[in-house]
């Protein structure tokens, strides 16, 4: 939080962002405020989070509230080569010189596979209700189709009962990037196979871990996976496709996500499935209708020729077509396909999941339409540049999803990176990481507080690990990981989180000394 001047008392605030009166002196001068220039965020008077007039007074979240965490397999488990787990395109990747920083692969990473049990006993300790976690392809199926790995799935298998034994609800993500290399020599996702390849693999994790897993996401982030991966060459496989061969990677992509909802629906009976969008929020720079609208105009439209939009990749899945500011925008790029695809594609779900983490910020123009507004120099930020910090980023894109599609929402994934080590005390103390996700976690209450049916949060990550293309540099997680050691140290943001937990967000209430989203000052 910014300092006052130390000359006068601040303005104190109630956790809702409501405004008291000041112990002492006048409060600071507007001066102290945010420029003019920056983009405003919702009022804090209206961003109640179940405070009464005394304080805090009721659980913020609903008694159901799914508090957890998520990982990756590739980002964590290591074992890369062990017991049968064949190649992914992630393998090839991170072991070709020059891809991720300094070098940095997953053939360790956190060790996951052999230390499961030790990191689920920093789960039980944490409190949550759910873990979300993906399956390795190749530790499945080495080829990506054909003989099955039984070693792979005993993994899995012990996995979700290790978690069960503990009371910990399983959320089982069946593709979380690490696609492998074998189909990727296939063809990959230009081939209208791989739909199959996914629905075939899918049926498999299903059959074995159906009567136990009752969460399931069928993909994550296809953004990453094949816009950065495909067009940008930034992720696994690193390639840069013509435009209209990315075209049709993302719609095979999409027909192979309606094929594993089919399959997950006949080999998981009760399964509650779901789909995940690396989500691009929009916020409005003020609660006026007309810049309302324009954030709201702006999160479901394709702007730009990049693959950073939510409309694209999510208006087949739930509409059964294209959205026409992209079919526009890409114009004789568009590939050619079957009518029919869409019966493929949009299958229903029970849930969307939004992975969250930052906002763009929108008005409405003076010529009616909207308009981007840029952040003001100095605007803060995590170690990733494109993580700014913008509290209000749970609460706008819950409400914008649920409004449109009225589905329940998951926030499968949200977090921040920081630069964190162990210090003289021989504690990780990571104040940025709790100020972060105690501001996002109002904005979330107030969500729900307006009615949005958000299921749970999983905190993105338990453990610090392999962030992709920027190796061990970036750490996620509640967790400290020494890589030499594979020692685990809690930070100060897990002791803060299980607070969090146990008292189902009551604890996120109380008098601030400035507003919930308020971070420029």
């Amino acid at each position: 939080m910014s300092a006052p001047n130390r000359s006068e008392s601040p303005t104190q605030h109630d956790a809702a962002g409501a405004p008291r009166a000041p112990s002492a002196a006048a409060a600071p001068p507007a001066a102290a405020a945010s420029s003019a220039a920056a983009p405003a965020s919702p009022p804090a008077a209206s961003a109640g989070a179940g405070a009464g007039a005394g304080g805090a007074t009721a659980a913020p979240f609903p008694a159901d509230f799914l508090w957890g965490t998520a990982t990756a397999a590739y980002q964590i488990e290591g074992a890369a080569a062990e017991d049968g787990r064949g190649p992914s395109v992630w393998d090839v990747f991170s072991n070709t010189p020059g891809k991720t920083f300094e070098g940095h692969t997953g053939n360790v990473a956190c060790d996951h596979y052999h230390r499961y049990k030790e990191d689920f006993a920093l789960l039980a300790e944490l409190g949550v209700k759910s873990y979300r976690f993906s399956v390795s392809w190749t530790r499945v199926l080495p080829e990506g189709t054909g003989k099955v790995n039984p070693k792979g799935l005993d993994f899995y298998d012990r996995l979700v009962d290790e978690l069960l034994r503990l009371g910990i609800v399983p959320m089982c993500t069946l593709f979380h990037w690490d696609f492998p290399q074998a189909l990727q020599d296939r063809g990959g996702f230009l081939q209208r196979d791989v739909a199959e390849w996914f629905a075939d693999y899918t049926t498999i994790v299903a059959k074995r871990l159906g009567d136990r897993v009752p969460w399931w996401v069928t993909q994550n982030e296809p953004q990453a996976f094949i816009g950065n991966a495909l067009l940008d060459g930034n992720f696994a496989p690193g390639l840069k496709l013509p435009y209209r061969e990315y075209l049709t990677a993302a719609h095979n992509q999409m027909r192979a996500h309606g094929k594993q909802v089919d399959a997950l629906r006949a080999a998981a009976r009760g399964a509650k499935v779901g789909y995940v969008l690396a989500t691009q929020v929009q916020r409005p720079a003020t609660e006026d209708p007309g810049d309302v609208e324009a954030a709201r105009e702006a999160i479901f439209s394709v702007y730009d020729r990049h693959p950073w939009n939510n409309a694209w990749w999510i208006a087949p899945v739930l509409e059964g077509r294209y959205p026409e500011s992209g079919l526009r925008l890409f114009g004789d790029d568009m590939p050619e396909f079957p009518e029919s695809d869409f019966d493929e594609i949009k299958r229903p779900l029970d849930y969307l999941g939004l992975n969250m983490y930052s906002a763009g910020t929108w008005r409405r123009g003076k010529d009616g339409r909207p308009e981007r507004v840029a952040s003001p120099p100095g605007y803060p930020r995590a170690t990733l540049d494109w993580l700014q910090v913008v509290p209000s980023t749970l609460y706008w894109g819950s409400r914008f999803f649920w409004e449109r599609y009225k589905l329940p929402i998951g926030i499968t994934e949200h977090g921040t990176a920081t630069r964190d080590q162990v210090f003289l005390d021989g504690k990780v103390h990571d104040p940025q990481r709790i100020d972060l996700m105690h501001r996002y976690l109002l904005g979330l209450a107030r969500a729900v507080k307006e009615g949005v049916p958000v299921l749970g949060y999983w905190a993105w990550s338990l453990l610090d690990n392999f962030e992709w293309a920027e190796g061990y540099k970036e750490r996620f997680g509640l967790v400290y990981v020494d890589y030499q050691t594979q020692r685990r140290i809690p930070k100060d943001s897990f002791s803060w989180y299980r607070d969090v937990v146990a008292t189902n967000g009551r604890s996120l209430l109380g008098p601030t000394a400035v507003a919930w989203d308020n971070v420029t000052g």
